[in-house]
């Protein structure tokens, strides 16, 4: 299935979720909502109880991130159910992570009905369909030692952008061949925040973390061969770096480390 490479859209901060709150808030203070019907949302409003799931609905509120659906060890049918559910009662952006192509095709023509675009990467198999997106705020820099650790990296660069992230992936830069990474000393400058996804050795981590003034966040992946052990060995050189500001995420966590990166680089919403 090929990949949409579209941008999602974005929206001021009181779009969407917040900004229907608010009416329901001033329709009960005004008078034109009676309370028993204000009671009635504020029911559904923080979570949608699917009985093999409780859909969250506050998240985007209570914390400015939006609620991740994990794919793995649900059935495509409860897959659907949770993103109507989200499509209903929530305005955040909604996004799968390690779904298959069927899955996400069919998650693709649910949205279409409703005239919805969607993110599809089908690398790391994550689908989003982006709305209310926060304005932009913050530089995160993404830096990948090879190629490989790619798909972990667009998680990341997805996550972080749906977050109102200005982000820039630079690919390839391990210390195989540190001059690749000289090249970008004045992004790592710029940036707010910068996650690192490297596998292997993952001394790329430690040297990026040696230069930049702002937080690391590591993330390991299982990319590697020998003594790699699936990343473990690239998340315990991660955990014993000696360059201060260095933070890990487990392995293969492009979501987190997209997530923690941009609530650093955003800063906390005024």
């Amino acid at each position: 299935m090929p990949t949409d490479e579209r941008e999602p859209s974005t929206g001021s901060a009181r779009d969407g979720y917040t900004a229907a709150l608010a009416e329901l808030l001033r329709g009960v203070a005004e008078g034109s909502v009676p309370v028993e019907a204000a009671l009635e949302s504020l029911r559904r409003l923080p979570f949608s109880d699917l009985g093999f799931a409780r859909v969250d609905h506050h998240r985007s509120l209570r914390q400015g991130v939006v609620e991740f659906v994990y794919a793995p060890g649900k059935t495509r049918d409860q897959l659907l159910a949770i993103i109507e559910a989200q499509l209903d009662h929530d305005e955040s952006s909604v996004v799968v992570t390690r779904a298959a192509a069927q899955e996400a095709a069919a998650i693709r023509a649910l949205a279409g009905e409703r005239g919805l675009e969607t993110i599809w990467r089908e690398r790391p198999g994550l689908l989003a369909i982006p709305r209310a997106i926060p304005e932009s705020r913050g530089r995160l820099l993404v830096l990948t030692a090879g190629t490989s650790d790619l798909p972990v990296a667009e998680e990341a660069e997805t996550v972080a952008s749906l977050l109102g992230t200005e982000v820039r992936m630079v690919a390839d830069v391990g210390v195989a061949g540190l001059h690749r990474l000289i090249g970008e000393l004045p992004e790592i400058e710029r940036a707010d925040a910068i996650v690192v996804v490297a596998g292997m050795d993952a001394a790329l981590a430690s040297v990026v973390g040696g230069l930049a003034r702002v937080p690391v966040i590591a993330c390991p992946t299982s990319v590697g061969y020998g003594a790699s052990f699936g990343g473990l060995s690239a998340l315990l050189a991660m955990l014993s770096s000696c360059a201060p500001g260095v933070a890990v995420v487990g392995i293969d966590d492009g979501v987190g480390a997209g997530a923690v990166g941009a609530l650093i680089a955003r800063g906390r919403a005024g």
